[in-house]
C-alpha cells in the first residue's frame, strides 16, 4: 500500500526555469538567444559544407574540425526546443522520460566533444613535434577510429545515468534551475539514495573530461618545448599560430564545463543566477564561437568562405 502512495506522490513532470525575476521580459531575452542558435547552426553548417566540398581540406586537421562542428550542432539541437519553448511559450513542464533523454544527449555529446578536442590537440602535437611522420601517423583510417572512439566513449559512459535516474523516486520540489535537464541537478531532485549515482557521475566526469583537459595541457607543454627549440623566431610564431584556434576553442569549452561542475557539486550558492549563467555559457557560447574562431584564424577556411559568399 505504501508503494502505491509513493508512486502517486511522485511528481509527473519536472518544471524548467527561464531566468528568475525576469519573466516579463522573456520574449526580449529570447531574441539574442534565438540569434545565437541561428548563428550556431548556420556557422557549423557552413564549416561542414566547406570541408565536404573542398578536396584540399580533406586532411586530418579539417576532418577533426568537421567532427567538432557536428558535436556543436548536436548540442544546439539538444537544448533549443526547451530553451526557446520557455522564453516564447512559457512551456516549462517536461516529463521524466523526456528529461532523462535530453540530459543523455547533452552529456554524451559534451563528452564526445571533449574527446574530439583531445584528438585535435594530438593532431597539433604530431604536426609540430613529428612533422615528417604526420602523414603516416594520422592516416584517414586512424582519424576515423579516433572519431568512432570519441563517440562510443561519450555514449557508453553516459548511458547508465538515465537508466539509474529512471529507477529513482522524485518526491522533492521538482523545479530545475536551468531551461534544460542536466544530470547534476536532476539527481538532486530524487528522494532515493543517490550516492552510487553521484559517485559514478563524478568518476566519469573526472576520468573523461578532466583527463582530456590534462592531456591537452600536457600536449601543449610538449608543443611549447618543441617550438622553443626552433631557432627561427618567424618559424616559432608560425608553428604557434597553427594552435591559436584550438587553444581558444579549448578554453571556450572547458572553462564553463569545469566551472559548472564545481558549482553544482562543491559550492552552495543562494542565488540560482550563477549556475544558470554558467550553464547557458556552457551550452550556447562554444557552438556559436567555434566556427567564428576557426573562420577568422584558419586561412584556408576563411579564404573558402570568402569565395563562397563573394561570388
Amino acid at each position: 500500500m505504501s508503494d502505491v502512495n509513493n508512486t502517486k506522490s511522485q511528481p509527473a513532470v519536472f518544471l524548467l526555469t527561464g531566468i528568475p525575476g525576469l519573466d516579463d521580459v522573456h520574449v526580449w531575452i529570447s531574441i539574442p538567444i534565438w540569434l545565437m542558435y541561428v548563428g550556431s547552426i548556420l556557422g557549423n553548417s557552413v564549416i561542414l559544407f566547406i570541408i565536404k566540398t573542398d578536396p584540399s581540406l580533406h586532411q586530418p586537421m579539417y576532418i577533426l574540425l568537421s567532427m567538432l562542428a557536428i558535436t556543436d550542432l548536436g548540442l544546439s539541437i539538444s537544448t533549443m526546443p526547451t530553451i526557446l519553448g520557455i522564453f516564447w511559450f512559457n512551456s516549462r513542464e517536461m516529463s521524466h522520460n523526456a528529461c532523462f533523454a535530453q540530459l543523455f544527449f547533452i552529456h554524451s555529446i559534451s563528452f564526445t566533444e571533449s574527446s574530439v578536442l583531445l584528438s585535435m590537440a594530438f593532431d597539433r602535437f604530431v604536426a609540430i613535434c613529428y612533422p615528417l611522420r604526420y602523414a603516416s601517423i594520422l592516416t584517414p583510417p586512424t582519424i576515423a577510429k579516433m572519431g568512432l572512439v570519441s563517440l562510443l566513449r561519450g555514449v557508453s559512459v553516459i548511458f547508465p545515468l538515465p537508466i539509474l535516474l529512471k529507477h529513482f523516486r522524485f518526491c522533492h520540489a521538482n523545479v530545475l534551475f536551468h531551461s534544460y535537464c542536466l544530470n547534476q541537478e536532476v539527481m538532486k531532485m530524487a528522494c532515493s539514495d543517490i550516492r552510487a549515482h553521484s559517485i559514478y557521475s563524478f568518476f566519469v566526469t573526472v576520468a573523461s573530461v578532466g583527463l582530456d583537459f590534462l592531456l591537452i595541457i600536457l600536449s601543449y607543454v610538449m608543443i611549447l618545448k618543441t617550438v622553443l627549440s626552433i631557432a627561427s623566431h618567424t618559424e616559432r610564431l608560425k608553428a604557434m599560430n597553427t594552435c591559436v584556434s584550438h587553444i581558444c576553442v579549448v578554453l571556450l569549452f572547458f572553462t564553463p564545463v569545469i566551472g559548472l561542475s564545481v558549482i553544482h557539486r562543491f559550492v552552495k550558492i543562494s542565488s540560482p543566477l550563477v549556475p544558470i549563467f554558467m550553464g547557458d555559457v556552457y551550452l550556447l557560447i562554444p557552438p556559436l564561437m567555434n566556427p567564428i574562431v576557426y573562420s577568422v584564424k584558419t586561412k584556408p577556411i576563411r579564404a573558402r568562405i570568402i569565395r563562397v559568399f563573394v561570388k
